[in-house]
């Protein structure tokens, strides 16, 4: 991992320098077609499988993995890499059996860490070091000109794939879910899906989803577990945020959906977020949504997971807020 970066550095450079002076003036005189809808949760909550049918809509954009892993320079090379080297990505991601691809949808959170800002994603990189960028998680200990830079390279990015790809976009980061308040301050008009799951299910799955990531991209061996520390608490922090935020939100900005419910209707429960969160008519989706149940959904079955007696104590007493407001 340590050539392949060092290779690449020089590479992405000269690219960067190359969008700048092709797409520059174009990237900041660019305009959002509309506020975008932010898909929020916590990880393995279902927001990639949302984040996948929302995208089904003709009318939304949104940023796929090369524009996230590329943020730099995706305006003039995505070409070559969707062409050339579809082989690096494995057909599956690690930690579920959710496709993968350069041209499927990905958590902008990838694209704003590889533009420089700081994110709690950087952990994945030293595993074995203490976890950092907490604080960007909800903001709270982030000082206004931080704030303020983060904001603008996240909306100089959005641009950018509004360039590639004109249309209201679909956002999709599980960190976004304790910056809702930030979030819609700056993007006036936002809109908030905010999905839940079960945290028995969450728990081990989220154990496995760093286990996965940290050996598939880490700079240096994994501990032999996850920090379930830094599990638990990332989920109590976003949380305390994310509850004091959506309190201040705009009415018919932000709706509650569960990812048992999504599976089990898929139609019917994307015609609930259109009709509560009014994003128009719900005709452009329907036979695409249509096509995707009959191709894809019928017999998906997600992940199965065993929990132990203990964690399922541990989580009941550390997550008891969680089950509580949202019936698990």
């Amino acid at each position: 991992m340590a050539v392949l970066l060092s290779i690449a550095t020089p590479v992405n450079d000269i690219l960067t320098g190359l969008q700048r002076l092709r797409h520059g003036r174009k990237i900041d005189e660019t305009r959002l077609v509309d506020p975008p809808i932010f898909i929020v949760g916590h990880w393995r909550s279902g927001t990639t499988l949302l984040h996948e049918l929302m995208m089904l809509d003709p009318r939304h954009s949104y940023p796929n993995t090369f524009q996230c892993f590329a943020p730099n320079h995706f305006l003039v090379s995505e070409w070559f890499f969707r062409t050339f080297f579809n082989w690096i990505l494995p057909n599956k991601r690690p930690m579920d059996n959710v496709s993968a691809g350069w041209d499927r949808p990905q958590e902008d959170e990838f694209a704003l860490m590889n533009l420089g800002l700081p994110s709690p994603y950087r952990r994945i990189a030293f595993p074995r070091q203490k976890a950092p960028d907490v604080e960007y998680l909800d903001f709270a200990d982030v000082d206004e000109p931080s704030l303020r830079r983060w904001l603008q390279v996240m909306e100089s990015f959005l641009k950018s794939v509004t360039v590639a790809h004109p249309g209201r976009l679909i956002l999709k980061s599980p960190t976004h879910t304790g910056r809702i308040g930030v979030l819609a301050d700056h993007f006036q008009g936002a809109k908030f899906v905010h999905i839940t799951r079960d945290p028995r299910d969450l728990f081990p799955s989220t154990m496995r989803l760093w286990k996965s990531l940290d050996e598939v991209q880490g700079l240096q061996r994994p501990l032999e577990s996850t920090d379930r520390e830094y599990v638990l608490h990332c989920l109590e922090r976003m949380y305390a945020s994310f509850h004091l935020a959506r309190a201040t939100l705009p009415a018919g900005s932000l709706i509650d959906i569960r990812y048992e419910d999504l599976v089990k209707d898929p139609t019917g429960t994307m015609q609930h977020i259109y009709r509560e969160l009014d994003l128009g008519t719900f005709e452009p989706l329907e036979q695409p949504l249509k096509n995707w149940i009959e191709k894809s959904h019928k017999g998906y079955k997600p992940n199965t997971h065993r929990l132990p007696e203990e964690d399922e104590k541990l989580i009941r007493q550390r997550w008891q807020d969680y089950f509580t407001r949202f019936g698990y």
